[in-house]
């Protein structure tokens, strides 16, 4: 007889019945503190823990009093779109002497409190630690000083469980930390302003962004805009590097652009430690080139506004996993942190991801860049068309694509609208300079038709790479592969790299152009739901994109903090849709409700309007939003930039080591099934699939995988907008060490 799955547990099995969950933020504020905060509570009271606010953070936590306070359903309530940290964060000097963790563990025990969970940067997760190590010996202290302590059993040890919020994404054992992506987003819309007068003005402009011990902000922003020069403190350039500069944005004008963009991190030095300021390279461009420079200072831009919709599912997921792991331990548990790995949250001990943390600049400190550069991970790492409909982050992907193809060898051409241009001869060369500015572009620069290959093709181009859109580029290889063996042109590699708002992909997590909708989505619910503050009782229907999908509506209504979401997946009928089902409706602030497009061909947004139109007569009102295509619209999303970016940088470095391979005989012959593949995000890591594998995992008829990783999300966002339902946590975080965090690609699908 199977032994069942001793991880395969339901929520309903997990208690938090007696425990006490303190929750505080520390250190610099972080957009997405505040979602993390807010999942945090929501979770623990929903397993009946009680949720403690710390407020001020580990000074709070000193001084007691009103500075720690129970938390209630409704006080995380209309925080999810709020910046910053709501509890409020600060620097406590006392906290670092023993005194003031003495004082602490006695605020703490007095309520109870033994689980603590921590919201900041290396440094506080530390300061945790250090009080979780010294746990007993405080709480004997006090029992000394004839403080009375009862049940002191009960209160022995004390349990840790940290998140990492920090713009700089500078933690060790995270792919990214609460607040980079938000971010990223301040970077972006800055850049992407500064452009346009850069251009009017024949400018270079030199902006300067946070990052006093890691550039992550600087490299990944110089990555989504296009930037034509970059200086990191991992990475220092080499002696002799100002006349480089100068001679790559000589040649760049040279070719009639009519801007620069330099991007400098805070922290950036030289090979012998000296600092690089954004003065500096001014001065530099002034005195060499004579061009027309300007200096943009961001600061604190940074850290302010809302925060993104990545920012805030990272944090809910992240929030969630903590109070999970939190009920999960024992005494003999070590202090972990919560960290994203590809698209999985994962558990790593604390304190080896601070070692870690700390290595990096012990070795920076010590000028072994290389060695810096190696324990920060390798989070960065084909003619041309795009097919279906268009989606932001597409042109990122065109521009990695062509740009890498070159530096390969490869001669590169452009197809215009898809495959109806392919058969057509719309086929030209495209070069390095045709593709400048086109990160930054939404939609489709190369057009893009929903036509599959046609029946009777014309002779195609030898050595055409597909980089396709959505499904329906899925469906085309599949008929280009089938079409090799009446014409041997199309032995050749071909590669798909999803991009769809729909997220509806098989074989890939993420998909180019989801992440800038979800945006769109987070951004019109955050107005709706601001428009409707101060007045009475107001039910909103909102209708998002994605055909059969419902990803846009869940994960979008996760992000947004809607009460409901109605999808194609999860069939509903109308006692659904009542009212009494429905939680908060009799509260006095707004609700939202999200419904996929084809969710259900009669209960149609006008349907869900009507219907709570005429049953919320007297109780509430009701709104209905159908955001259209606004969701496809738009400038693409800093993550949306640099995830075609490097998927396609990927995609391209595939297709050249597919081209050694199978060159015969002075010709390229591939008809293999792994030599027609799609590219996708696969939990932890970036995999090659051949897509006659990825048949039998497509519904054809709804245009759909028949698993989609997303779905376990939907009981996520209903336990934090307060229905009664089961959580599944098989698929929660293991403690893991930080050194195998991630896996090896050596998977056989894994042609890299």
């Amino acid at each position: 007889m199977a032994q069942p799955d001793s991880k395969k547990i339901f929520f309903e099995n997990l208690s938090g019945a007696g425990k006490a969950i303190a929750v505080l933020t520390s250190g610099g504020d972080a957009q997405g503190m505040n979602a993390a905060v807010r999942a945090v509570v929501r979770m623990g009271l929903y397993v009946g823990a009680k949720v403690y606010f710390i407020h001020e953070g580990y000074q709070g936590m000193v001084d007691g009093g009103d500075n720690i306070r129970e938390a209630t359903w409704e006080s995380v309530s209309s925080m999810l779109q709020v910046g910053g940290t709501v509890i409020g964060s600060a620097r406590c000097k006392e906290f670092r002497t023993h005194e003031g963790r003495l004082k602490a563990a006695h605020n703490l025990v007095q309520r109870g409190i033994t689980n603590l969970c921590v919201i900041g940067g290396d440094g506080s997760l530390t300061g945790a630690n250090l009080f979780r190590e010294e746990w007993s010996g405080l709480l004997t202290e006090l029992v000394e000083q004839a403080v009375r302590i009862y049940a002191i059993q009960k209160y022995s040890a004390l349990h840790i469980v940290g998140m990492v919020g920090s713009i700089d994404n500078d933690f060790c054992g995270t792919d990214m930390t609460i607040g980079t992506d938000s971010a990223l987003h301040r970077i972006i819309e800055v850049v992407d302003a500064i452009m346009t007068t850069a251009q009017s003005h024949q400018r270079t402009f030199v902006l300067e962004v946070m990052g006093r011990h890691c550039g992550y902000l600087a490299l990944v922003s110089a990555l989504a805009c296009g930037a034509d020069w970059v200086l990191i403190p991992e990475m220092p350039p080499e002696d002799g590097w100002e006349e480089k500069m100068c001679q790559k944005l000589s040649a760049t004008r040279s070719r009639g652009t009519r801007l620069n963009i330099i991007i400098v991190a805070e922290g950036a030095i030289d090979r012998h430690g000296k600092p690089i300021t954004s003065s500096f390279v001014k001065d530099l461009v002034v005195k060499c080139l004579g061009f027309d420079t300007r200096v943009t200072i961001l600061g604190h831009v940074q850290r302010g506004g809302t925060p993104s919709a990545f920012d805030r599912i990272l944090a809910s997921r992240m929030g969630v996993e903590a109070v999970l792991a939190l009920l999960e331990t024992t005494a003999n548990t070590p202090a972990c942190v919560v960290s994203l790995c590809g698209n999985q949250s994962v558990r790593l001990p604390l304190m080896e991801c601070v070692q870690m943390t700390q290595e990096v600049q012990k070795a920076m400190d010590q000028k072994r860049f290389e060695e810096a550069v190696k324990l920060r991970g390798s989070n960065f790492n084909v003619a041309v068309l795009n097919v279906g409909a268009p989606a932001a982050g597409m042109n990122a992907a065109v521009r990695s694509a062509v740009r890498v193809g070159i530096s390969e060898g490869h001669k590169m051409f452009a197809v215009s609208d898809g495959f109806e241009g392919f058969y057509k001869g719309q086929i030209k060369e495209i070069k390095w300079a045709d593709v400048g500015g086109w990160t930054g572009q939404g939609g489709s620069l190369l057009g893009t038709k929903s036509t599959s290959p046609p029946n009777q093709p014309a002779k195609p181009l030898a050595d055409t790479k597909a980089l396709g859109s959505a499904l329906q580029a899925f469906l085309s290889l599949l008929e280009l592969l089938t079409a090799r063996g009446k014409y041997d042109e199309f032995c050749v590699p071909m590669v798909m790299v999803p991009a769809t708002v729909s997220n509806n992909v098989p074989g890939s997590d993420l998909s180019i152009g989801a992440d800038t909708a979800l945006n769109a989505i987070t951004t019109t619910c955050d107005r709706i739901k601001q428009s409707a503050s101060g007045t009475k009782r107001r039910v909103f229907i909102i209708e998002t994109m994605g055909g059969y999908c419902g990803y846009l509506a869940s994960v979008g209504g996760l992000a947004a903090g809607a009460d409901a979401a109605y999808i194609f997946e999860e069939p509903f009928d109308i006692r659904d849709l009542n009212a009494e089902n429905v939680p908060l409706v009799t509260f006095s602030f707004p609700v939202c409700m999200c419904r996929n497009e084809n969710c259900n061909d009669n209960y149609t947004t006008d349907f869900i309007y009507q219907l709570y139109s005429e049953e919320g007569r007297g109780v509430f009102d009701s709104r209905k939003n159908v955001l259209g295509h606004m969701q496809q619209g738009g400038a693409p999303s800093p993550f949306d930039r640099n995830f075609g970016t490097k998927i396609s940088a990927k995609a391209m470095q595939w297709i050249t080591k597919k081209l050694t391979e199978t060159f015969r005989q002075g010709r390229v012959f591939a008809n293999t099934e792994d030599s027609c593949c799609l590219l996708g995000m696969r939990r932890r890591a970036l995999v090659f699939q051949p897509v006659v594998q990825l048949k039998g995992e497509t519904d054809f008829v709804h245009r759909i995988p028949k698993e989609q990783w997303w779905l376990k999300l939907r009981p996520l966002m209903k336990i934090l907008a307060k229905y009664k339902t089961s959580y599944d946590v098989s698929d929660s975080g293991q403690l893991e060490h930080v050194v195998r965090n991630r896996p090896k690609e050596s998977d056989a699908s894994v042609a890299m």
